[in-house]
């Protein structure tokens, strides 16, 4: 049997009584990287800070770790809404994520500051340590949210679009890290919008659109169908990952064929 790490049940979420999120029941297990997908206004941000208790939710209850807590989690938000005017400088909002291990009125500890460090070197962003974060660019502002959720030093972590706006090798060093979360037995869960790397990135899948459509092993539930259902018209790279799915699929079927027969 699985452990699981966050169980929704019976969730839904409501803005203005215009229904947002609808009777979702899901069950993400520990240790797995997650992602969510579902067009624009498909509650996947809502399911978020619903799990972390930030919205008020019209029916069910989400339990984390079996807590109904949420302590464990750690959270990288949009970047859009983050003010990055705010006079703070890069080392400050990774240690912002120690807080939760201190408390929010005891002091930070020599500890502390040295695993902001580490954080800060395993992003690549300790030579930026003392700018302002708002002087950054898009792609190092993300690095920055991540390694403060890694100085959380969570068991689950939840991050929203972790991918968008940002370069190239922002986003192989995002995936490495989270490929090392999991590796050390840590819950990752992701908004993510590239439909492309879903399976070269994450090993689970919630498709969501107001209500949940399926969830599962990428392999089983990331098909076709799933994604005409979870985007309908919406969705017009449909026919290219499906070209990609059957492309691979026949590569496949063809390498069996020719190591059956034994050739070179």
């Amino acid at each position: 049997m699985k452990d699981i790490a966050i169980e929704v049940h019976d969730l839904s979420v409501a803005y203005d009584q215009k229904p947002v999120l609808w009777d979702i029941d899901l069950e993400i297990a520990t240790g797995s990287l997650t992602a969510i997908v579902g067009p624009n206004g498909a509650g996947k941000s809502t399911l978020l800070k619903a799990i972390l208790g930030l919205l008020k939710t019209t029916s069910g209850y989400v339990s984390i770790c079996n807590t109904g807590v949420s302590h464990h989690v750690g959270y990288v938000p949009q970047r859009e809404s983050v003010d990055w005017d705010f006079p703070i400088s890069v080392r400050e909002v990774v240690l912002m994520g120690r807080y939760g291990k201190r408390g929010l009125f005891r002091r930070i500890t020599k500890e502390d500051k040295e695993i902001a460090h580490q954080c800060l070197e395993r992003v690549g962003m300790e030579p930026f340590a003392d700018r302002q974060i708002g002087q950054l660019s898009g792609g190092q502002q993300q690095r920055v949210f991540i390694a403060r959720a890694l100085a959380q030093e969570a068991d689950i972590y939840l991050m929203d679009e972790p991918f968008s706006g940002i370069d190239a090798t922002t986003e192989r060093t995002i995936v490495q890290i989270l490929h090392e979360l999991q590796s050390q037995g840590k819950t990752i869960v992701a908004v993510h919008h590239d439909l492309q790397t879903i399976p070269s990135y994450f090993d689970s899948v919630v498709m969501l659109n107001l209500r949940l459509i399926a969830s599962g092993a990428v392999s089983e539930v990331f098909t076709p169908e799933n994604l005409q259902k979870t985007f309908g018209g919406q969705l017009t790279i449909l026919d290219r990952i499906t070209e990609a799915m059957r492309t691979g699929q026949q590569r496949h079927t063809q390498d069996s064929k020719t190591e059956a027969a034994g050739e070179p």
